[in-house]
């Protein structure tokens, strides 16, 4: 008997531990697509923080979003809901009740709860934060004492102020939603790092996408293949000659390693106030981004480099033979609400529409999951401005559709990664293209 209560004695910490609510770090960057990352294969950006957080964890190779554009994606990441069921079609409010996003979840149940940055979804809520400072838009903020700091930087600021000052008897839940790597689009350089990021890829040559080409912008429907078309607008601010192409990715790149440099200190200070082994952390973005592929800027449509988006989560439960690895599973930003929640041992409601990703790493089983999605994207302001688009995505195989226009697309993705042959007319096509459709709409209701 003494032996046993020796036992349960040394044990009592551990379960201790192990009943301790956990807390989440959400590092939420802004047009940052899939391989923006030393560790996903680009050969050009710097990127070491997340590189290190993606030695520790589990990094999805195919994250991608239900829909591309920050507004809506922000609502999905709150609701883990489609932005039919949502509601929120631009920048408006979702019509998902607070109750039933993770925030006011994690609030409810005794969570300290925070928002930095980027909000995007009607007037920002400050009241149901503990610790809410919403601001975007610019690369460069006004202070109240009339100077000027970088948008990251202030991001850094608060994150920590949020960290040292929290209440240490609850457990913490902190969204911290970058600006960067989004445009300033209303400037003419348009991507603003810090001035002592200036020496960073000075002397690199970023390569050109393949697909830059203006045969491959003559190859996209006409509805997009024009000059109203608002992709190619923001083409021509950006990509439109081979100096401008070389100084806006350049600075593109300088904003993310801000951000990876950010993403660091913050890690560190978990370290220091010893949270890391009870911390749920991960890293993603609000949607892909086009760098001239198909002559086209930006996000929106359901091509790869518009919907994929980086995923890297560090869960203290994973597997050990998951820590380091890669899933090359369709992880949607729809899931990331449901698995926040289970992490904090709260019941996810009923109309959340995504899945516990955890499933994906906490077990050496690999579970049943999704093999294709239902994109959608609403139109903006007009067919020539932004047309709606939707899509029935798989890795192999992609149906896209384009409602305004009642057109169709289909591309095999396999044999044709880049998107360039639509085989929406070919007879051999034929019995895909019925058994897609039937499944297109199948998930398409399903997102209601």
């Amino acid at each position: 008997m003494k032996t046993l209560l020796l036992f349960l004695t040394a044990l009592s910490p551990l379960l201790q531990a192990a009943e301790k609510p956990m807390n989440i770090l959400v590092l939420f960057a802004d047009d940052w697509r899939h391989n923006t990352l030393g560790c996903a294969g680009n050969p050009i950006v710097k990127t070491p923080q997340l590189d290190k957080l993606a030695t520790q964890g589990t990094r999805f190779t195919h994250a991608c979003v239900t829909t591309s554009i920050c507004g809506v994606s922000r609502a999905s990441l709150f609701t883990g809901q489609w932005m039919s069921r949502h509601g929120n079609k631009a920048m408006l409010a979702f019509k998902t009740p607070w109750a039933e996003t993770y925030p006011g979840l994690m609030r409810s149940n005794g969570y300290h709860v925070g928002h930095i940055g980027k909000w995007h979804n009607g007037k920002f809520p400050a009241e149901n934060f503990d610790f809410g400072r919403s601001y975007s838009g610019t690369h460069w903020i006004k202070e109240p004492d009339g100077s000027k700091i970088h948008v990251t930087q202030k991001n850094e600021n608060d994150a920590l102020e949020f960290l040292r000052t929290r209440p240490k008897d609850k457990p913490f839940c902190l969204t911290l939603a970058f600006f960067a790597t989004h445009a300033e689009d209303e400037n003419l350089l348009q991507y603003l790092p810090q001035p002592e990021s200036m020496k960073l890829y000075e002397d690199v040559i970023i390569p050109v996408p393949k697909t830059a080409t203006d045969e491959a912008f003559r190859k996209l429907p006409e509805f997009i293949a024009n000059e109203k078309n608002e992709s190619r607008n923001r083409w021509h601010w950006r990509f439109d000659t081979p100096e401008k192409y070389q100084s806006m990715m350049k600075n593109y790149y300088r904003l993310a390693t801000e951000v990876d440099a950010t993403c660091g200190r913050i890690l560190v200070e978990l370290e220091k106030q010893g949270l890391l082994d009870n911390t749920l952390v991960v890293f993603t973005g609000d949607n892909g981004n086009f760098h001239g592929e198909h002559q086209l800027a930006d996000k929106w449509y359901p091509h790869e480099e518009s919907i994929r988006v980086p995923l890297i989560i560090r869960d203290p439960r994973m597997a050990k033979s998951r820590i380091g690895k890669t899933s090359d599973v369709f992880a949607l930003n729809v899931d990331l609400a449901p698995t926040f929640l289970a992490a904090a041992g709260i019941q996810a409601p009923k109309t959340m529409q995504g899945r516990d990703l955890s499933a994906l790493y906490a077990s050496e089983k690999d579970p049943e999951w999704r093999t294709e999605y239902f994109y959608e994207h609403a139109i903006m302001k007009n067919v020539s401005f932004i047309p709606a688009s939707e899509a029935l995505v798989r890795k192999d195989w992609k149906y896209m559709f384009w409602p305004d226009f009642k057109r169709e697309q289909l591309f095999d993705l396999t044999n044709d990664p880049m998107e360039e042959r639509d085989l929406i007319n070919d007879p051999a096509q034929k019995d895909r293209l019925t058994e897609m459709r039937k499944r297109f709409e199948e998930l398409k209701a399903a997102a209601k």
